[in-house]
């Protein structure tokens, strides 16, 4: 006689039948869930699984959730929305008409048995711990379910595919749904869970600067062609923070920011090779950028600005800065003379440091902040602040501060007003 198969091993059975979002419960509260079943399984057959095993395998599972996710039904509507597997890296690229009929069946019985796995067990699985565990421990509500899903309006989560595909087609699939600024470490990209939100509204001069390019990133979001930017200008103008403040402006717009260091920049190819073919829009961001005269590392950059037989990629752009409008250190001696002999083509080598920034198609400089910008800059972030302050002795101070400080600029006066903030004005 066949013994009947536990609910818990037929749970399992479902988990091991999914053929494209297995991933999902490869991770850590979907690690965490398997182990309880097979907890719950080896406990209700007579195994030598014992009480406390199985609530130290229930706590694990509701740590495991809770820690990052409201609930067990919201961890897998979130993953579901960010897996990235060779369906959805199709849906986001092509219409769902256009993918082979397999592969659309297949993922109709994911999506089917994934409705069984987070939305149906809860109250089954309560059910069994209580019987199991008794009052050992209180069986705590998950959290609100929270945003909007594909699957709010169907019964059937097979049916909300063509939604599902809509979702993918905007925003993207794995990392580059789940994040918005990454960086570039250890041969991979790295999202970043709280990039420097900088906003606009904290932004005051270089008005003409900041409009122009606003300009460029609207046509990259646009789909039209964009343009490469180096911002060239004096130190604490604020160049980095209004590249950062793209990101805030933009990120609901499938804006994406990676921030390269100097070193990583031969890595570049590999990074495009990646991003190439997603829906979402790329902004390459690299932070102080200039090279020292024996340095061959900026030719890499230099292939990617101007493209190879590999054609650019129309969703990325560089936007770089740098105290040096040329980049590349150059010595009176790198000039061509009448004695020199040891180079035939002086000149060629002039040229070549000279090409770099000729790269960018647009250049934007900042100057050093005059005294009249500098005071604009810190009554804005005054009033941002809420400092109670009168005008003259703001502008006292705010000129002493620049004094036995950095100088004029946009960095100076940031700090000089969170300065303002630690101290009794009264």
């Amino acid at each position: 006689m066949i013994e009947p198969i536990s609910p818990f091993a037929q749970i399992k059975q479902k988990a091991a039948s999914l053929l494209l979002y297995q991933a999902i419960l490869q991770t850590g509260p979907g690690l965490a869930f398997i182990e309880l079943l097979s907890a719950l399984e080896q406990q209700e057959v007579g195994g030598i699984s014992t009480q406390e095993i199985c609530l130290r395998a229930y706590c694990d599972w509701y740590y495991a959730v809770v820690k990052d996710y409201p609930g067990w039904l919201n961890y897998g509507l979130q993953q579901i929305l960010w897996a990235e597997n060779p369906l959805t890296l199709q849906m986001q690229a092509a219409d769902l008409t256009q993918l082979p009929s397999a592969l659309i069946t297949a993922a109709q019985h994911d999506l089917r048995l994934l409705q069984q796995l987070f939305a149906d067990p809860e109250q089954q699985l309560q059910q069994a711990l209580e019987k199991q565990l008794g009052n050992l421990v209180p069986m705590v509500p998950w959290g609100n379910l929270g945003a909007e899903t594909p699957f709010e309006t169907v019964t059937d989560w097979a049916e909300a595919l063509p939604t599902l595909a809509q979702h993918y087609r905007r925003y993207g699939t794995g990392l580059f749904a789940q994040y918005r600024a990454f960086q570039w470490r250890g041969q991979q990209l790295v999202g970043l869970t709280e990039p420097d939100a900088v906003s606009m509204t904290q932004l005051v001069g270089y008005e003409t600067q900041r409009d122009r390019l606003v300009q460029n990133t609207e046509a990259l979001l646009a789909g039209k062609p964009a343009l490469n930017v180096l911002l060239y200008g004096s130190r604490g103008s604020g160049k980095s923070a209004l590249i950062k403040s793209l990101l805030t402006e933009y990120g609901d717009r499938n804006l994406r920011l990676i921030e390269l260091g100097k070193s990583d920049l031969p890595s570049l190819p590999q990074i495009l090779h990646q991003i190439r073919s997603r829906p979402q829009k790329f902004i390459i961001f690299v932070d102080d950028l200039s090279f020292e005269a024996d340095e061959r590392i900026y030719k890499a950059l230099k292939v990617v600005l101007e493209g190879n037989l590999t054609a650019r990629p129309t969703n990325v752009v560089v936007y770089a800065t740098s105290n040096r409008r040329h980049l590349i250190r150059e010595f009176f001696g790198d000039r061509p003379r009448p004695s020199d002999a040891d180079e035939i083509h002086n000149w060629d080598t002039v040229q070549e440091k000279l090409s770099l920034c000729d790269r960018f198609g647009l250049t934007l400089t900042f100057e050093p902040a005059d005294q009249e910008t500098y005071l604009q800059i810190v009554h804005h972030l005054a009033q941002q602040a809420d400092l109670n302050l009168a005008s003259d002795d703001l502008d006292f101070r705010a000129l002493q501060w620049a004094t036995r400080q950095n100088g004029r600029s946009g960095r100076t006066a940031r700090q000089f007003v969170d300065f303002l903030q630690t101290i009794d004005l009264s």
